[in-house]
């Protein structure tokens, strides 16, 4: 891939990771909510909804930027082009490879905002540094497993294809049925997150977080915030693909206009 498609996806991805976050905050809160072990009401029922956006916001764009410049130059790597039957695993491959590189800047964002949503008396810089004094970097990264799972299954299902509002209505469409199938993962990863450090939750054991909300709530706490993480996510996905590709879209154009 030549350097402006490189700028291009980098810049695209942060604008369109940015305006989903901070547009669909209320959502996320309040499926955080849902999902932590207090219940709704003790995590905050609908009061400060956007605790915990300092967090997102310094976070948002350089993970988006991780994901898309990862994810353009692993299919420009695979050489993907549209006839190749091996295009849908190309993607998946991009897509898996994205995340991983994405949460790592993604995790420790997710940590300090989930703590904050839960928690709106305290401060996004505080709670960071509580995380650093008593666990280390290793707590930024309490959940890295089970957000890597949840993300690389959410991206395969995204279609990405040549026109703007397509993109968007696939996203839209594949990221709210995504929503929904991956919600266990999600709760997993909040459960994790969320947990008392040296609890048995805090090991990042996922199969072992599942049990535990299968055991004490049953399916119904294995779905917890399903709805809100299904508006979010569809939301979500008409916003950032379509963000994303009229952001890049326009830049390489500006790119092959200038002099």
């Amino acid at each position: 891939m030549d350097r402006p498609g490189f700028t291009a996806s980098l810049v695209a991805g942060g604008v369109a990771g940015v305006s989903v976050d901070l547009i669909l905050f209320p959502l996320d809160t309040i499926k955080t909510r849902l999902q932590s072990p207090q219940g709704f009401n003790k995590a905050g029922g609908f009061r400060g909804i956007y605790a915990g956006i300092p967090s997102a916001a310094i976070g948002s764009f350089p993970n988006a930027a991780a994901f898309f410049i990862t994810y353009e130059y692993v299919k420009w790597f695979l050489h993907a082009d549209s006839s190749s039957r091996l295009m849908p695993v190309k993607h998946m491959l991009a897509a898996s490879a994205g995340e991983v590189v994405a949460c790592l800047i993604r995790v420790p964002s997710e940590v300090v905002k989930q703590r904050a949503q839960v928690s709106a008396s305290s401060r996004t810089f505080k709670i960071f540094s509580n995380i650093l004094y008593q666990e280390g970097i290793r707590g930024l990264y309490r959940g890295y497993t089970s957000t890597v799972l949840r993300e690389a299954l959410w991206s395969w299902r995204q279609g990405h294809v040549v026109d703007p509002w397509q993109s968007a209505v696939c996203g839209a469409f594949a990221g709210g049925f995504a929503a929904a199938v991956t919600t266990p993962l999600d709760v997993a990863k909040t459960r994790i997150m969320l947990a008392k450090a040296g609890s048995r939750t805090a090991s990042g054991n996922v199969l072992s977080a599942l049990h535990g909300v299968w055991r004490t709530q049953g399916l119904s706490g294995l779905f917890a915030g399903v709805f809100p993480r299904m508006a979010a996510i569809s939301l979500g996905g008409f916003i950032f693909l379509g963000a994303y590709d009229q952001t890049r879209s326009l830049l390489l154009k500006l790119g092959k206009e200038s002099p």
